[in-house]
């Protein structure tokens, strides 16, 4: 049996103009055998949700450094219930005061990475999530 790879959705909702964290940990999923879409710039929560499931994929992360996350983020948490997908692993990562990963922590977000996390260890961290899920991407 071949196992698939871990599909993970990189989504920067709202108007946060800055998006070099979500591409510097877009390409090492890759790298780190993980299939990896990146939404662009100026996402609305509908429109990530809607990639998410048009995709199937196993992992949602959000990127945002604006201050929004406390909007945006269980906004997009709503768009993937909406659609089924109130199971995928959800993650996100940015300017966020620790009570506010607390909080959105405590409405579902897996797990919030903040500045300087290396971004090795965000790979390490899905994986070892998947896994503990047991859903390392599946078989072929």
């Amino acid at each position: 049996m071949v196992q698939r790879k871990i599909r993970v959705l990189i989504g920067k909702p709202g108007l946060d103009g800055h998006d070099r964290g979500a591409k510097t940990v877009a390409s090492v999923l890759r790298d780190s055998g993980m299939e990896v879409i990146y939404t662009g710039l100026h996402q609305t929560p509908e429109m990530i949700a809607e990639a998410a499931a048009q995709e199937d994929v196993d992992v949602v992360g959000l990127s945002i450094l604006s201050g929004a996350h406390m909007q945006l983020f269980p906004r997009v948490r709503e768009e993937l219930a909406a659609r089924g997908m109130g199971d995928v692993l959800l993650v996100g990562g940015g300017i966020i005061p620790a009570d506010d990963m607390a909080q959105l922590e405590s409405q579902g977000f897996t797990k919030l990475f903040g500045p300087g996390t290396n971004t090795e260890e965000i790979a390490k961290w899905i994986r070892e999530e998947m896994e503990r899920r047991g859903d390392s991407g599946g078989d072929l």
